[in-house]
């Protein structure tokens, strides 16, 4: 039993062992830079029962993770909004659809040919068809690439297979489970449940959940939001499983329909960390099927069976891609980079061989090969041109897009945080230049207000790097912050430099008080609203006194480019000041002063903390003097600084 294995020491202590080894696997194939997915393969191959038999219950890790499996569909679908597949179908059913309709026939016709039952061929078929998605645009995006031709043709291919994936599960599960009539009638019922199934998620979503999810939204609760969403993926998984279909295409259907929602960049930065460790234990349960007592034997056939699967697709897609007029570097780029197992198909072929859909022996090989052909895939898609310039000599595609480029490319987006008075302001302007934008906002009532108007807004927190980066932040092309805790943006100013240290980021602030902190942290600019208040309203009296308005723009841009240090420092009135707000203090120099005589730059104010703001002589004002100026007696000397460096600057100036 699953349940008394999770209680019991021996147990516990295996699962706790797998996952150390797994961090540490990880952390190792990382430094290589090679993806963490192969350190787990590694691992399960190592700890597996042919290997050093360092897990016993392997069933009770599979069934672990295969929730990480489930988590998976259920964040894909949460990228598939019924829309959103409508505005793509051009793109996903040309390449897409014949690469995957043409992998999975060709495929079944040589299984069959080779007496593998149908449903053992149906599988093959889709394992075939499948490239890791997560694989290559990680290492597509890391290279600038993801934007080019041959980034964008892989992408639309991936997409399809990941949506080709859910008919896998409803045929796979059919097909898990025969009843007394033929093959083909238990497919069409297969499709009918899978039909129903759909139907009624979709229809329990629209009417009932998104309505639950407002409310739980509306209590602004982390961890209440974080139970609800799981309970969401965990329940449509369940139902599906009720109807004998595979758990992951409840999950999946679930998160298409959740997609359509304001929530769906909340629940995909709750969901992705369970998500992320237990497909860590699903890679690693992966690696555990692989028998090596095979390899002795049938190491000739894995080699045949890996070399058949690379050039297939490698054939198949550069066929494709000339097919579809692209070009013929293009074309080959794009095929050299999916030419690969992926993710998916071992999803497929595990669930075959626990069904017993497969012959052991069969499945033992394609499971070795696959394995192989992601340990070799990061190099593939590393050195994709290279390989291509090998293979097609003479012919070239430009080099990877510069990063502005990438991003205009993609569609980037400003992304605005908090959806306030200044945030709609922000996004009006935005709309009015013609540029897009997108908006995360804590409030449901203002998101659905906001959505009802077909505006970009979804419910999130704004404050959390994970949120952010679910709703963009990774294409944005600027970040505009509006949030009214100073703390807050100052905490979240540095953690998004530290990831993106190239991104603009603008901060809103109600006064100066801490301008100079989010500045340091990585502030591209700050606007502090009194300050800019004041700017506007000077600006206005400039123009009625009949100044140029050249002369006022210039006057604007100096003031902005000197981080608002004009308008900063304030002669103090009867409220008591904040300890570090900067202040105006006007000294007069008697004649006894000891620095009569000297230059600014001599009197040494700097050394404690204040400068001279201005000086009036004879009642004429010199604003912003030069520092090699002679103090005179009689002059009245404007100091800035806070009240500590005043008193100081005060004493050096009259006393010496």
């Amino acid at each position: 039993m699953h349940g008394v294995w999770m209680h019991t020491p021996s147990g516990f202590s295996e699962l706790l062992l797998l996952l150390l080894i797994a961090v540490g696997a990880a952390a190792v194939f990382l430094r290589m830079k090679l993806p963490a997915v192969l350190g787990y393969l590694a691992v399960g191959l190592a700890a597996g029962p042919s290997a050093l038999g360092l897990v016993h219950d392997v069933e009770a890790i599979r069934a672990l993770a295969e929730l990480g499996v489930v988590l998976l569909l259920f964040t894909i679908g949460l990228e598939f909004s019924l829309p959103a597949l409508a505005r793509m179908r051009g793109a996903l059913l040309g390449l897409g659809g014949a690469e995957v309709a043409i992998a999975a026939a060709a495929t079944f016709g040589v299984a069959v040919w080779l007496d593998i039952a149908v449903p053992g061929a149906i599988v093959l078929g889709g394992v075939v068809a499948m490239s890791s998605t997560a694989l290559v645009t990680k290492q597509l995006t890391d290279q600038l690439e993801l934007g080019t031709t041959h980034g964008r043709s892989a992408l639309g291919i991936l997409l399809f297979q990941d949506l080709a994936v859910v008919p896998f599960l409803v045929i796979v599960s059919g097909l898990a489970q025969p009843d007394d009539g033929s093959i083909w009638v238990t497919l069409g019922w297969s499709l009918v449940k899978g039909v129903f199934a759909l139907a009624v998620i979709l229809a329990v979503g629209r009417f009932a959940l998104r309505q639950a999810l407002r409310g739980v939204a509306a209590l602004r609760s982390g961890e209440l939001f974080t139970l609800a969403a799981l309970t969401v993926a965990l329940g449509a998984a369940w139902w599906t499983s009720f109807l004998g279909l595979s758990p992951a295409l409840g999950a999946f259907v679930a998160g298409m329909m959740l997609g359509e929602g304001p929530f769906r960049h909340m629940i995909e930065a709750e969901i992705r960390p369970f998500r992320d460790v237990l497909l860590a234990l699903f890679f690693v349960s992966v690696g555990m099927l692989l028998d090596l007592s095979i390899m002795p034997a049938g190491w000739p056939w894995v080699l045949l069976v890996l070399s058949g699967l690379v050039i297939f697709k490698l054939a198949l897609v550069f066929i494709l891609g000339r097919l579809a007029r692209l070009p013929a570097h293009v074309s080959l780029r794009t095929a050299v980079v999916l030419a690969h197992g992926g993710e998916f198909g071992f999803a497929l072929l595990t669930l075959a061989l626990s069904q017993g859909l497969l012959p052991g022996d069969y499945g033992q090989v394609v499971l070795a090969a696959l394995l192989l052909s992601m340990a070799v895939a990061p190099l593939a898609i590393r050195f994709n041109a290279q390989l291509a310039g090998a293979l097609l000599p003479g012919k070239t595609e430009p080099g990877p897009l510069a990063p502005a480029q990438e991003v205009t490319d993609s569609g980037g987006h400003v992304l605005i945080v908090g959806f306030g008075r200044v945030g709609q302001h922000v996004a009006r302007l935005l709309d009015d230049a013609g540029f897009t934008w997108a908006a995360l906002d804590s409030d449901p009532v203002r998101v659905d207000n906001a959505r009802a108007a077909g505006a970009s807004v979804s419910y999130g927190d704004g404050t959390r790097i994970d949120v952010l980066r679910s709703a963009g932040l990774g294409r944005a092309r600027a970040l505009a912050m509006t949030l009214d805790d100073p703390g807050t943006a100052i905490a979240l100013v540095r953690t998004v430099r530290d990831a993106y240290p190239d991104l603009p980021i603008l901060v809103r602030s109600r006064d100066d008080t801490r301008l100079t902190e989010l500045q340091d942290a990585g502030a591209t600019e700050v606007v502090p609203e009194t300050l800019e208040a004041g700017l506007m309203v000077g600006s206005h009296v400039l123009f009625l006194l009949g100044v140029s308005p050249e002369d006022v723009l210039r006057r604007v841009r100096r003031i902005r480019h000197g981080r608002y240090s004009l308008l900063r420092a304030l002669f103090p009135g009867a409220e008591v000041e904040a300890p570090d707000a900067l202040e105006l203090r006007a000294v007069e120099l008697p004649a006894d002063a000891r620095v009569v005589g000297s230059t600014i730059a001599a009197a040494g104010l700097g050394r404690v903390g204040a400068s001279v703001s201005a000086l009036t002589r004879d009642g004429t004002r010199h604003d912003a003097p030069d520092e090699g100026m002679a103090l005179a007696a009689g002059d009245v000397v404007i100091l800035a600084g806070t009240a500590a460096a005043l008193d100081r600057a005060e004493a050096a100036l009259v006393r010496g």
